[in-house]
């Protein structure tokens, strides 16, 4: 496998996704799960294995999986609500090329209060203007593929789902993209919760603003790859032996 093939370039970037979220506090012990369609295959995804902490993950490490619960490549089991979430989303939905569920403590915060909701309140808020779906049913632990389609009808045809006193999950057509949605999303959320706790109101925009503030934004998206391949440089330089990509 050469290292500038299609599913090598993968596997490299999913594993920077979950190494750099260890980074800026957004992963969960062992749990939680970043999966990404197998360039060509798009019945298969890459997903984080089961057991190992996402700071020792390598592009190795990696498993292929089918949407019916079967490894295809991989040493390493997989978390069942993995399958049942991102299995179902990958096959709901075909922008969701890029699937990253987290339990980021800013963001959940927002999801385990009433009418919990990003509000547009700060620049960084804005960037997320009509994208975010709002899951308000909890119905326990996803541990059956009806409730990933649930997931998945829930979300639509927006980019991000907020889990009702769960988590989130943002979706993607690349990783770099994917990634730099799940790091604002919590910074977001952080200052946010941050000014709640003065008790004074947020001052939120109107819409008319925050659409067009959103729209610039989007129009700078190489500020995402960009912020990407810093994550990588920094990884070669601290962390020596991250990008094996054989076992």
């Amino acid at each position: 496998m050469l290292p500038n093939d299609p599913v090598s370039q993968a596997r490299l970037d999913l594993t920077t996704a979950l190494r750099a979220a260890v980074r800026h506090g957004l992963n969960e012990g062992v749990c939680n799960h970043f999966s990404m369609a197998v360039p060509g295959r798009e019945d298969l995804f890459l997903v984080n294995p089961q057991g190992l902490h996402w700071s020792e993950i390598t592009p190795a490490d990696l498993v292929i999986a089918d949407g019916a619960g079967n490894i295809v490549e991989g040493r390493y089991s997989v978390e069942p609500t993995a399958f049942f979430i991102h299995a179902r989303l990958h096959a709901g939905n075909p922008r969701a090329k890029v699937v990253l569920h987290t339990h980021m403590p800013y963001a959940t915060a927002l999801t385990s209060i009433r009418d919990g909701r990003i509000e547009m309140c700060t620049q960084n808020a804005f960037r997320y203007w009509n994208r975010i779906a709002y899951d308000d049913e909890y119905s326990g632990v996803a541990l059956s593929a009806e409730e990933g389609d649930r997931m998945c009808r829930a979300l639509g045809d927006k980019d991000i789902l907020f889990l009702r006193n769960h988590g989130v999950i943002v979706t993607g057509p690349t990783v770099a993209q994917a990634y730099d949605e799940l790091y604002y999303l919590e910074r977001t959320a952080m200052v946010q919760v941050l000014a709640m706790q003065t008790g004074r109101p947020l001052h939120n925009i109107d819409a008319a603003l925050a659409e067009h503030t959103a729209n610039q934004i989007a129009g700078e998206s190489q500020q995402a790859v960009l912020h990407f391949e810093s994550l990588k440089r920094l990884l070669d330089r601290d962390e020596p032996g991250w990008r094996r990509l054989a076992a």
